[in-house]
């Protein structure tokens, strides 16, 4: 399976992992890596550059794969601009092989000083975009390819609400650089689809929570068989904030205190990280932000990573065959 990502990236397979926030540690991400994909490891879980660098010689040390991290740039959620440098500086001195960046485009940053640090070092670079027009700024601004970010996403799909069917072969046609499709995406057949619609590739994060080497509680796994496609749902639009999560009891009062009128102050306490842990380590799904996209619907069991994108592969070959010969018959 061979298309502009793979040949970019020295990758088997097409296939991203996204930014996970406490989930995307060196062990998966080696564990994708390892499979044939592009493991991730995510920089916001790090409080600084030297436990982040720690982590990336961690990744290395488990693979000797390429892999990608995830910066988050947002400067607004009050992380300090040093340990935004000291992320950029981290991958930069580590030689790592792509970076998924969303949020304040790099170029716009610190005048497009760490855009140019990273290019020199070989990383190639991508960002997160929901509309033509951020594609091709940042094709303008010499990234290497775009992640085209459809509404179906868990986490915080781009405010355009455009979904992956149309967006992909929307930027494929109208950018130079590669296309990776994201939201939407957890089986071949998806790989298939977005092959078809022009990307190279695609990038998902909710479907490898459902693998072995994600180590969350077996509640968590079971909640995710059990839900369907139209059990999350958008929120924080009231706030500038929006975001795409499971519907539970803390998702149902974040809509509740929208639907009245009330505050950031007031939504905060029920979406904030410091019940990740709760989440996901002790399997209690009714409180806090479970960022999972549409594709749960997707999900019907728990398998290796090595597992599920080599039966992507083959599910993506089947389903192109079989245009093919409807095709041939037609």
């Amino acid at each position: 399976m061979k298309t502009k990502i793979t040949e970019m990236l020295g990758i088997k397979y097409p296939i991203i992992c996204g930014g996970m926030m406490r989930l995307a540690y060196p062990q998966l991400c080696a564990a994708i890596s390892n499979a044939g994909g592009l493991g991730n490891l995510t920089s916001a879980m790090y409080q600084s550059k030297e436990e982040f660098k720690t982590a990336i010689q961690e990744v290395k040390a488990l693979t000797d794969k390429p892999f990608i991290v995830n910066v988050t740039l947002l400067p607004s959620i009050g992380v300090p601009p040093e340990r935004y440098n000291g992320f950029f500086e981290a991958i930069a001195e580590e030689g790592v092989a792509a970076l998924e960046l969303s949020g304040t485009p790099l170029h716009r940053y610190e005048g497009g000083k760490y855009l140019e640090l990273l290019k020199k070092a070989g990383t190639k670079i991508f960002h997160k975009v929901g509309s033509v027009k951020h594609g091709l700024s940042a094709q303008k601004a010499g990234y290497d390819g775009v992640f085209a970010a459809g509404v179906e996403e868990g986490g915080h799909p781009l405010n355009e609400n455009v979904a992956t069917t149309v967006l992909t072969p929307r930027m494929a046609e109208e950018l130079d650089i590669p296309v990776v499709t994201t939201g939407g995406i957890a089986s071949g057949v998806g790989l298939a689809a977005a092959l078809c619609l022009g990307a190279e590739g695609v990038m998902m994060a909710t479907r490898f929570i459902n693998t072995h080497e994600c180590k969350v509680h077996s509640n968590v796994y079971e909640e995710l068989i059990s839900r369907q496609e139209n059990e999350t749902v958008l929120y924080g639009n009231s706030i500038g904030l929006q975001g795409r999560g499971l519907l539970n009891e803390s998702i149902q009062k974040v809509l509740e205190i929208e639907k009245e009128g009330g505050g950031l102050e007031e939504i905060i306490p029920h979406i904030a990280g410091a019940l990740g842990d709760e989440i996901w380590q002790e399997g209690n799904l009714d409180q806090g932000l479970v960022a999972v996209g549409q594709t749960i619907g997707l999900i019907h069991d728990v398998v290796s990573c090595k597992e599920l994108l080599d039966r992507m592969a083959v599910e993506a070959e089947a389903a192109l065959d079989k245009s093919k010969q409807m095709f041939k018959t037609a």
